[in-house]
């Protein structure tokens, strides 16, 4: 059998674990997880995952989507009857998707005191299972408002708490798996550029490991444990809003070499944007199986968006869309989403909104004024005469003759080809754009 109807076969069952066996016996196995709300972005990942006929893994964090709505303004239930009717309209099986929650606990409420924030977390753990969220990853390790510091065994102990929450409000808890630990950045990204990165030592993977696995006991919820299935490690990768580190194998051959100590476990790595295909493939070879990936897929939508409105610049139409001028204007009269993340003179910050890898511009897509620029920029080039020449210039490297002139399908292989990548890298065969 391939790894593809492997992969694929898996997921309709909801079993990782033969996967997991398979990477960890030397194989380029791994699940491409793909974290974003953006609507083109979802119909790209949905629209690619039914062409090829491959599994896909959709998630949500708990800044996006939470009870209060999250920033997207979608409950749990919600995100996931959104996501269904997109691939409905996709023709993507239902049975093909999997839910991921991601960084599941009290971030979004860490400025309150710890039993409140926590009390908001079992809530939001509660709501993300019922809907129907099948990939947890448990994360409470920022501290509240009166948490001076937070050890191992007390992220530990708050973390199983939320399992115990998961375990009995899921409908049917045995098709739940767990990811644990975060050695990563917060949620929406770091708000300084780092100089350095440190790799996950062994000793705090196994810290990690050893006070997950003893609070888990201390609840009751060996079942659970055996479901957790990934760690997620700092292997050496992330970005920031200016630049990218790059993973280096040889750095955390000892790390991933551990792994394999501990039976039917594989890391999963976060941050993994802009990272070459090579070092996508070299994270899977070496059991980081779970590749997230979320900025990077609207940065693509961004360039995308911005070719196509220049393209409408040189059509000149009646009633131009002037969506990148509204787009300003919507970040300079909210400046919220970046105002603590980009610093510099005007120029510095004006390239970083627009530029930057972080890609905070991502959060104004839905705002009423950019929204309605991005329909007049879509229904304008629908309507023109677009030549082949004119998409050649800002979209490149498209064969004459074979040159897609609507704005909708640029826009789709244009993201497509980020999410092309991450299934390469995953090990998935014919999926290469």
């Amino acid at each position: 059998m391939t790894g593809q109807r492997l992969i694929t076969r898996a997921f309709l069952m909801i079993d990782l674990k033969a996967l997991i066996r398979q990477n960890r016996s030397g194989s380029r196995v791994g699940i491409p997880c793909f974290c974003s709300a953006n609507e083109l972005v979802i119909r790209a990942i949905l629209g690619h995952a039914a062409h090829h006929e491959v599994p896909v893994v959709i998630e949500a964090t708990c800044n996006q989507v939470n009870q209060a709505g999250g920033y997207t303004g979608m409950t749990p239930a919600g995100f996931i009857g959104w996501v269904r009717q997109l691939a409905d309209a996709a023709g993507l099986a239902e049975g093909r998707i999997i839910f991921g929650g991601d960084h599941l606990g009290p971030n979004p409420w860490r400025r309150e005191p710890a039993a409140i924030a926590m009390q908001k977390a079992e809530i939001l753990v509660r709501q993300y299972v019922e809907a129907g969220f099948q990939k947890i990853h448990l994360d409470a390790s920022m501290c509240c408002a009166d948490d001076d510091s937070l050890s191992f065994e007390a992220i530990a102990r708050r973390a199983a708490a939320l399992c115990a929450v998961a375990e009995r409000a899921a409908p049917d808890p045995t098709r739940l798996v767990y990811i644990i630990g975060t050695e990563v950045p917060v949620p929406g990204g770091e708000t300084t550029e780092s100089d350095a990165l440190e790799v996950t030592s062994v000793a705090r993977f196994r810290n990690t490991l050893e006070t997950h696995r003893a609070a888990f006991a201390e609840q009751g919820l060996d079942a659970a444990w055996r479901r957790v299935v990934g760690v997620v490690t700092q292997p050496g990768v992330d970005f920031g809003h200016s630049s990218v580190f790059n993973f280096r194998p040889e750095a955390s051959r000892t790390l991933s070499d551990a792994i394999l100590d501990e039976p039917e476990l594989v890391f999963e790595a976060h941050s993994t944007d802009y990272q070459p295909t090579a070092a996508l493939e070299a994270l899977v070879a070496q059991h980081f199986f779970f590749l997230k990936v979320g900025p990077e897929l609207t940065f693509r939508m961004r360039e995308a968006v911005f070719a196509l409105a220049a393209i409408e610049d040189s059509l000149a139409p009646t009633k131009p869309s002037g969506l990148v001028a509204v787009l300003e204007q919507a970040m300079t009269r909210n400046d919220a989403h970046w105002r603590d993340y980009y610093s510099g003179n005007p120029q510095e910050v004006r390239l970083l909104k627009e530029y930057s890898y972080s890609d905070r511009i991502r959060y104004y897509w839905t705002e009423p004024a950019v929204r309605q620029a991005l329909v007049q920029l879509l229904d304008n080039l629908r309507t023109l005469e677009v030549p082949q020449t004119c998409i050649s210039r800002h979209f490149g490297a498209l064969e004459f003759g074979d040159m897609p002139q609507v704005p909708d399908v640029l826009l789709e292989r244009h993201i497509g080809k980020a999410i092309a990548r991450y299934y390469q890298a995953a090990g998935l065969p014919g999926c290469r754009g």
